[in-house]
C-alpha cells in the first residue's frame, strides 16, 4: 500500500515541479545571475542544485535520507566527485550535498533529451562519451580552476546487482594531472528505491556519505592514475559492504 501511494504520489508531484522549473528558468536563471553576479554555468547549477531540494522533499514521505562525512571544509572546491552508481534517481541525491556548484560528467544520451540537454549545456556538464582524452582533460581542467566541484560516476553506468563495477580512468587521470584531490562518495539504497529495469518506485532508506579525500601525490609515475583507481574503488568496496551490513 505504502509503494502504490509513493507512486500515485510521487511521479505526477516530480512532472508538477519539473515543469514549474522549466516554466520559470527564462526567469530565475538571469535573476540568479543578476542578484549573485555569478556565470551562467554556476547559476544554472545553483538552480539544479534547488530543483534537487525540491525532489528530495517530495520523495521524504516515503524515503529515509541520511548522510555522513558531508563537511564542507571537507568538500571545498577544487575537488573530484566520485561516486557509486545504482539509479537513475542518483543524480538527483547529490542534492544531498551540501555545495551546489558541481559539475556532472556523464555519458551522451542525457544530452539528446531537450530540455535536460539545453541545462547540462547550461551548467557545463561534461559529455565524456563524445569527447576524447585531450578534450575532456581541458574541460575538467576548466571546471577545477573555477573552481568547482568535478563528479563522476567512475563506473559508467548503473550497477544491476548492488556491486562495483568496473571503474574507468577519467576522473583519476584528471585528478593525477592536475594535482587535485578526489573524495569518494558512498551510496546505499537508491537500487531499492528504482533500480535498473523498473519505474516501480518503493519506499526505502537512501544513505550518502563521503570518505576521506584521496590525494593523487601519493600515486606517483606515468601508471599513478591505475593504481590511485584501483586504491579507490577497493576502499568504497569495503565501505559499502559496510553500509549494507549495517542496513540490513
Amino acid at each position: 500500500m505504502a509503494a502504490l501511494l509513493m507512486n500515485l504520489t510521487v511521479y505526477p508531484l516530480l512532472v508538477l515541479w519539473t515543469l514549474l522549473g522549466l516554466a520559470t528558468l527564462p526567469l530565475t536563471l538571469p535573476l540568479t545571475r543578476l542578484v549573485t553576479g555569478w556565470s551562467t554555468q554556476r547559476g544554472m547549477r545553483y538552480i539544479v542544485w534547488v530543483y534537487g531540494q525540491g525532489w528530495l522533499l517530495i520523495m521524504r514521505p516515503f524515503t529515509r535520507f541520511e548522510s555522513a562525512g558531508l563537511d564542507p571544509e571537507k568538500l571545498r572546491a577544487p575537488a573530484i566527485l566520485v561516486v557509486n552508481h545504482l539509479s537513475f534517481f542518483d543524480t538527483y541525491c547529490m542534492a544531498l550535498l551540501p555545495c551546489f556548484d558541481v559539475n556532472f560528467a556523464v555519458r551522451s544520451w542525457p544530452f539528446r533529451m531537450i530540455f535536460y540537454g539545453f541545462i547540462m549545456r547550461r551548467a557545463g556538464y561534461l559529455d565524456v562519451e563524445s569527447m576524447n582524452w585531450r578534450e575532456a582533460l581541458a574541460a575538467g581542467q576548466r571546471v577545477l580552476t573555477q573552481p568547482a566541484l568535478q563528479l563522476f560516476f567512475p563506473e559508467g553506468h548503473r550497477s544491476r546487482d548492488g556491486r562495483l563495477q568496473r571503474f574507468y580512468s577519467g576522473a583519476f587521470r584528471l585528478a593525477t594531472e592536475t594535482g587535485t584531490k578526489v573524495i569518494p562518495l558512498c551510496l546505499t539504497g537508491t537500487d531499492t528505491l528504482l533500480p535498473p529495469g523498473r519505474f516501480w518506485l518503493r519506499p526505502a532508506r537512501v544513505r550518502l556519505q563521503a570518505l576521506d579525500p584521496v590525494d593523487p601525490a601519493d600515486f606517483p609515475g606515468e601508471n599513478g592514475h591505475v593504481a590511485m583507481r584501483k586504491a579507490t574503488k577497493e576502499r568504497m568496496r569495503r565501505h559499502l559492504e559496510g553500509m549494507e551490513e549495517r542496513r540490513c
